[in-house]
């Protein structure tokens, strides 16, 4: 596929784990110019689990803590969120993980979603699955930093930056949409809250039963756009898989809500990729 002059941005930047591959690949992708207008940002961490960072289950806290770093100098409120899963009481993860040392540590608020009150109803156009979804109107306010994992799924194949946006809804059995068909719901979601940026923890990933089940890799590479479908792309090169043949985000691309093919900064792929299991 010819690439085209405006193609979007992805960062892959290579390092051991901390702040500085966190630093670099924003930097690399203009993240103040994505956050313009916002006056409070969402950090959506991956919390499916309470298994820790390094069972490639979970978001690094260290990831999380270089993104309020580079927040810091910006005119933002910033809340590190999740919800609820069936499985899951997202307190009790925050607590496990130690994303809440992490928050406290430097005066960051946490909010499990399915607490807030305020909520209201999206309509979804053309939704593939779903006609509306309701949300915690602090969603709709905020700018949402998707802070991923690399990390292979079992029923959407991967679960990256645009499946991590899933987790805002707030309800607590989340089964209902898993019968609608997850790799649908996906699309809608992202439809309607679109992540400002995406920025995947690959310090550790994890490959074959994923999300929560499979064998942790070692990575050390982070990986960040502005542009959820093609950083989500890039980040299944990097895996070894066909970004074509995961249908959320196939059909992502299809619907407009990013494109596929992206400029890669930092790293070369060919140096990086792996092939998850």
């Amino acid at each position: 596929m010819r690439m085209q002059a405006e193609s979007p941005i992805v960062a892959v930047v290579k390092g051991e784990r901390g702040h500085a591959p966190v630093f670099k690949a924003l930097d690399l992708i203009d993240y103040k110019n994505a956050l313009l207008g916002y006056d409070k940002v969402l950090i959506k961490v991956n919390f499916i689990t309470d298994k820790t960072w390094d069972t490639g289950a979970t978001t690094d806290p260290i990831v999380v803590e270089a993104i309020i770093k580079k927040l810091e100098n910006l005119p933002v409120k910033v809340y590190v969120v999740e919800s609820d899963a069936t499985m899951t009481n997202a307190d009790k993860a925050f607590e496990a993980t130690g994303m809440k040392d992490m928050c406290n540590h430097n005066g960051v608020e946490w909010l499990n979603l399915r607490h807030v009150r305020d909520k209201v109803k999206l309509s979804i156009p053309n939704g593939e699955a779903l006609k509306r979804i309701k949300v915690p109107r602090l969603v709709t306010e905020s700018a949402v930093i998707s802070a991923a994992k690399l990390k292979t799924h079992y029923s959407t194949g991967v679960t990256l930056g645009m499946k991590n946006m899933f987790g805002l809804l707030p309800d607590k059995f989340k089964g209902k949409y898993h019968l609608k068909g997850m790799s649908k719901v996906v699309v809608d979601i992202n439809t309607v809250l679109k992540p400002a940026l995406t920025i995947i923890d690959g310090f550790v990933g994890m490959e074959g039963l994923g999300p929560v089940d499979g064998t942790p890799v070692q990575m050390d590479l982070i990986i960040a756009g502005t542009d959820p479908v093609a950083t989500d792309a890039t980040a299944c090169r990097i895996m070894g898989i066909n970004p074509y043949e995961i249908k959320h985000i196939r059909r992502a691309h299809e619907k407009g809500l990013g494109k596929s093919e992206a400029k890669v900064l930092g790293e070369k792929l060919d140096t990086v990729t792996r092939a998850f299991k």
